[in-house]
């Protein structure tokens, strides 16, 4: 990886069709044929000013009537999960509204899942939105948006709505408190306003330099949705296998790390450091964020000791999670509830390694080795008052919405990355028959168009931050956001297929930083824990040559910006009104990295990154027929699909995933090619 060679080759082939673009066209239903324009009218009305009674009259007349434990036959389970909300509503055991609300606090989440237990036992589109009507009213609106959420994204009735942008739903857990307060002196002016928002810090903390990534609305969307697809909670009872989860969830955290780490190349920063429970916090975080009930998020100073937190777990406890997780890695094994050996030293290993890490409850053993993840977001939470001296609400580690802002994030999941590569690099490195494509060559790789970011402004709705004055009409008022994105381009590449017939490649795209912060060359061993995952896609290659174009737009890693909560209200009413198609933008998942952050930022003068392309055997690599023709869900790479078997049976980075100590396996292989390339960033004042 010596000289800079940029290629731009002009495309003379057509991309393929990709869910990430087009529109989403729906007059299908369930089996009491509701339109999809109609389910989509429903989940705005329900989750339009959700702090406050619904506002629509046809919902608020089946919340003043329906009773949901009146009639078991519109249930699954026969109403089972609907008589037993019923009962702890009535005994007044359920979570007030207008109070905070955090997934890890056990008994908010046992209220949550008992409603999605009645969503997702619905026969029917009515029964749900009746539940939902009820509901509504009477339990906490975060469990109320969590529950909702989930069902919609997993259950067959769900199929077809776009959920609002959570950052237009709960925008206190999206922005800060200045420009929420900056929204309600509006509000009562009964004027309109856009109110610029800031990034937390000064430029006296070097973090600064990267909080635009962190604190990104669009990535913050990817995190907390990525815990919805794959919640640590999920049992197949509620109807189907999270397929790979465990594995998921050490590549999504994975490529956040990596990505972190780039940017912080990108602004001459080291890479970031893992976290110890024996070491200081070094770096302090002040959120500058309050909730919507409950007071302010709690900063911590820098340089803080870890304590014990009463009620959670001690520093010892965590210490020795810790060490029976790395035994098991030593050992090559894990050991289950019933004292059962499961090898890891395989392809699978690193799925059960994911599961035990978070913990889910596919864990196998959660009695012994703990919940090192999950706990330790409640521990990074909680250190500003860890003995509950102050009645503080939850710290921004303890919500998946706003756990990235803080730089200890990073921090934390460069320390559980270390874990699962220790085990990565004990499996034996792939060899050229583990890599080769017999017959396939790949002869340029290249990039057609510009490797250009900038930072522009965006918009995004506050009016569900304040409340609603009666008789008053809402004005208009938005925060202004500065985030990154980047030129479209595409990625080119000459494959020539010498088997005399069609075969089926996967093709697998990569970049990977070229130096360190001390212009250090990375090596292919030192620096493939270090590459970004950039696309992943399988396409036929005719006999002969085939030159291959895949647009940037079209990544199997990104999703596009969400419709905004108007445009879907807006879409709907009209579609439903018109007794007509819904006909809106985008493919409307949220989870995966927003399409205009697939590029690190890069440097002014540009900076070096690896270009990397694997073409390897689709017919061993896909478990779908289909695998050419269908884009399984838009953003499978990290967020899989829904329901589905995960569309690529190689492990999730092959074949960087594995230590590398003779680079020339990779320079022998005729199906592996790389360049190196240059990001650049076009900067202007304002730029961070």
């Amino acid at each position: 990886m010596k000289a800079f060679v940029f290629i731009a080759l002009v495309a003379s082939a057509a991309g393929w069709p990709s869910s990430n673009s087009g529109s989403l066209t729906g007059f299908q239903g369930d089996a009491s044929g509701v339109s999809t324009a109609k389910k989509q009218q429903d989940i705005n009305h329900l989750l339009w000013k959700v702090y406050e009674p619904l506002k629509y009259d046809d919902l608020k007349s089946i919340a003043a009537s329906f009773k949901p434990e009146a009639d078991g036959s519109i249930y699954k389970d026969a109403g089972v999960a609907a008589r037993h909300l019923v009962k702890e509503l009535k005994e007044n055991m359920l979570l007030e509204q207008h109070h905070w609300f955090s997934l890890f606090n056990d008994r908010h989440r046992e209220e949550a899942l008992k409603l999605f237990d009645v969503f997702m036992n619905c026969k029917t589109w009515d029964c749900l939105v009746n539940n939902a009507a009820y509901w509504h009213e009477y339990v906490n609106e975060g469990e109320y948006v969590y529950a909702l959420y989930t069902a919609v994204i997993h259950s067959e009735l769900g199929k077809g709505v776009i959920l609002p942008p959570l950052y237009e739903v709960t925008p206190h857990m999206f922005t800060n408190s200045e420009v929420i307060q900056k929204a309600y002196t509006a509000k009562m002016k009964n004027t309109p306003g856009k109110f610029e928002m800031k990034f937390t810090g000064t430029k006296k903390n070097k973090e600064q330099r990267i909080a635009y990534f962190g604190e990104d609305i669009g990535m913050n969307v990817h995190h907390v949705t990525w815990h919805m697809d794959y919640p640590f909670w999920w049992k197949d009872s509620y109807g189907h296998h999270l397929d790979r989860k465990g594995e998921l969830f050490f590549w999504v955290h994975h490529q956040l790390t990596v990505r972190f780490d780039a940017e912080r190349l990108s602004n001459w920063l080291d890479v970031v450091d893992e976290l110890h429970w024996e070491s200081p916090i070094a770096e302090g975080f002040s959120p500058e964020t309050i909730y919507k009930y409950g007071g302010e998020f709690p900063a911590r100073p820098d340089n803080v000791e870890f304590q014990d937190v009463d009620g959670v777990a001690r520093v010892h406890d965590m210490i020795i999670t810790e060490t029976r997780v790395r035994d098991a890695i030593a050992l090559g094994y894990i050991t289950d509830k019933e004292g059962n050996i499961i090898d890891i030293m395989n392809d699978e290993g690193i799925d059960k390694l994911g599961d035990i890490i978070e913990s889910s409850l596919y864990s196998p053993n959660v009695q012994y080795y703990g919940q090192l993840h999950n706990l330790a977001h409640i521990m990074l939470g909680r250190q500003s008052d860890p003995q509950g001296k102050y009645n503080r609400p939850p710290g921004v580690m303890e919500h998946f919405e706003t756990a990235t802002r803080d730089p200890s994030f990073f921090r934390l999941h460069k320390y559980m990355d270390n874990i699962f590569k220790e085990h990565k690099d004990l499996l034996p490195p792939y060899t050229k028959e583990d890599l080769d494509f017999a017959g396939v060559s790949v002869e340029n790789i290249g990039i057609e168009g510009e490797l250009k970011t900038y930072f522009e402004d965006y918009e995004f709705d506050l009016r569900n931050a304040v409340d609603s004055a009666n008789g008053i009409e809402d004005v208009e008022l938005k925060a202004n956001v500065h985030r990154l994105n980047h030129k479209k381009f595409s990625f080119v590449a000459d494959v020539n297929n010498n088997n005399g017939a069609e075969v089926l490649a996967t093709f697998r795209i990569f970049l990977c930083p070229q130096y360190d912060n001390n212009l250090q060359e990375y090596t292919l061993n030192n620096g493939h824990w270090q590459c970004i995952e950039m696309d992943k896609f399988w396409k036929k290659l005719s006999p002969g040559g085939n030159h291959v174009v895949r647009k940037s737009t079209d990544s199997s890693v990104t999703v596009p910006d969400i419709p905004p909560f108007q445009t879907l209200i807006e879409a709907a009413d009209q579609a439903v009104a018109g007794n007509g198609m819904l006909n809106l933008p985008g493919q409307g998942r949220s989870c995966g990295i927003p399409n205009r952050m697939l590029l690190p930022k890069g440097k002014k003068d540009g900076m070096e990154f690896a270009l990397i392309l694997a073409v390897t055997d689709g017919s061993y690599d896909a478990t779908h027929t289909d695998a050419a023709d269908s884009e399984h869900g838009g953003s499978h790479a990290l967020c899989g699909s829904h329901g589905e078997i995960y569309p690529d049976k190689r492990p999730m980075g092959f074949p960087l995933d594995r230590s590398v100590p003779d680079k020339r396996v990779f320079d022998e292989t005729t199906n592996f090619k790389y360049r190196i390339v240059k990001v650049f960033h076009e900067q202007h004042d304002h730029d961070l």
